[in-house]
């Protein structure tokens, strides 16, 4: 009973962690006032998706972060990499829900400032740019175009191939919809294309997938003879 109540005791400090210093993570509030943790990172931790959701440390130690700073922790934290690490360390468990965690070595930190903004409905962003390239899925169809400022916009096939005249290599084009912005840079899952912001399509979603008359078009199998 006494180590389950331990457990329980860890789980909550963790759990808790959120609602202790969540205003800890916005611009307002300094992490590095946090305990520290020293370590070298041994692997990452990864959800049943494949996005990274920690480090574990060659002590054993496991670091949480947020699924969501997958992108940047791998651009910046890497196994072998010396780290020191803010945030919330478990009572009775090797664990630290992390606020921040900063590669010594090249000075490169991650630090947790809330959920990305995933803008929707009427707060979609729109966003402006030449064509630099088109982008194509593993078919050889476009499912969408790369901007000169290295922004990439995504969109279903089948509005590539009704919108193919507006989508030419040099030409301008205005996007209107959820933007992502990254380490690795800047993805827009387009709601709305067009020569320009007052000049736009609506965009409709992409058939499920397979060929016309794939499994997925066609009705249950006939019944077998005799």
């Amino acid at each position: 009973m006494r180590a389950l109540f331990c457990v329980l005791l860890a789980t909550t400090a963790v759990g808790g962690g959120a609602a202790a210093y969540s205003q800890a993570r916005n611009s307002v509030w300094d992490s590095s006032q946090l305990p520290e943790l020293r370590g070298t990172v041994k692997q990452y931790t990864l959800t049943p998706r494949g996005d990274v959701d920690g480090v574990i440390l060659t002590d054993g130690t496991e670091v949480k972060l947020p699924p969501h700073l997958t992108a940047e922790t791998v651009f910046a934290i890497h196994p072998g990499d010396d780290v020191s690490i803010r945030g919330l360390h478990a009572r009775a468990l090797p664990l630290v829900d992390a606020a921040s965690i900063t590669n010594i070595a090249t000075g490169k930190s991650v630090v947790d400032n809330g959920p990305p903004d995933r803008r929707g409905g009427n707060d979609d962003q729109v966003i402006s740019g030449k064509i630099a390239a088109q982008l194509h899925g593993k078919r050889g169809e476009v499912n969408g175009v790369l901007l000169d400022d290295g922004t990439t916009l995504h969109f279903p096939p089948p509005a590539a191939e009704r919108l193919q005249d507006q989508l030419r290599q040099g030409q301008t084009v205005s996007a209107r919809g959820d933007v992502l912005d990254t380490a690795l840079g800047k993805t827009v899952d387009v709601r709305a294309i067009g020569a320009s912001p007052e000049q736009m399509t609506e965009l409709r979603g992409p058939r499920p997938p397979g060929p016309k008359d794939g499994p997925d078009r066609r009705g249950p199998p006939p019944p077998p003879r005799g």
